[in-house]
């Protein structure tokens, strides 16, 4: 099987049609709790080291600013890191799953709009897969600097994680937001 021929066809290929609304909608929901409850445990990670919270310590990308940010948020504040970066573990799954079907479903309906806009979507949906993956190990690294490890390896390989994962989300988003107003305008049109 070439790389053309799998990522042709869409990662939900295994949930029948009739189901991939319904999950998509459970995903959804499970995405935007997940997210809520990152935001309420992250919300004592914001310090004057930190100004964007865990998206700073997941940007540092040395050991010295790491530690600047880890010492800015204290023992409490560290524990609240280990249970966000335990968490994103969840969210990694519900953010891919629903953004990806997303883009999947809304492929779909705009597939008589051409086979590219299509296969955007379908890209995207992979992309979405390799954005958990790279959450994946981000976290890792995040995680091993938390519990002490000194190895300047870990801050650059959380960056250079996380400048990928964001771009994936951030265009399967964007591919969601211009397929919704496509779609609302054409039943506007009807």
């Amino acid at each position: 099987m070439t790389l053309k021929t799998l990522f042709g066809k869409s990662p939900f290929n295994w949930l029948p049609v009739a189901n991939q609304k319904p999950t998509f909608i459970i995903l959804f929901i499970l995405t935007l709790l997940v997210m809520t409850n990152l935001q309420i445990i992250g919300a004592p990670l914001v310090t004057d080291a930190a100004p964007q919270g865990i998206v700073s310590y997941e940007f540092a990308g040395n050991m010295t600013i790491a530690q600047e940010i880890l010492d800015s948020w204290g023992t409490a504040g560290q524990v609240s890191a280990g249970l966000s970066l335990g968490l994103d573990f969840l969210f990694l799954f519900a953010y891919a799953g629903s953004i990806g079907l997303g883009c999947v479903l809304a492929a779909k309906k705009l597939a008589p709009q051409g086979v590219t806009v299509y296969q955007i979507g379908v890209y995207l949906a992979w992309g979405q897969w390799l954005a958990a993956f790279l959450d994946y190990l981000e976290n890792y690294a995040l995680i091993k600097i938390l519990l002490g490890s000194e190895l300047a390896l870990w801050p650059g390989m959380a960056r250079w994680c996380a400048i990928p994962k964001f771009a994936l989300v951030g265009a399967g988003l964007l591919y969601l937001i211009v397929s919704g107003v496509v779609i609302l305008s054409r039943r506007r049109d009807i």
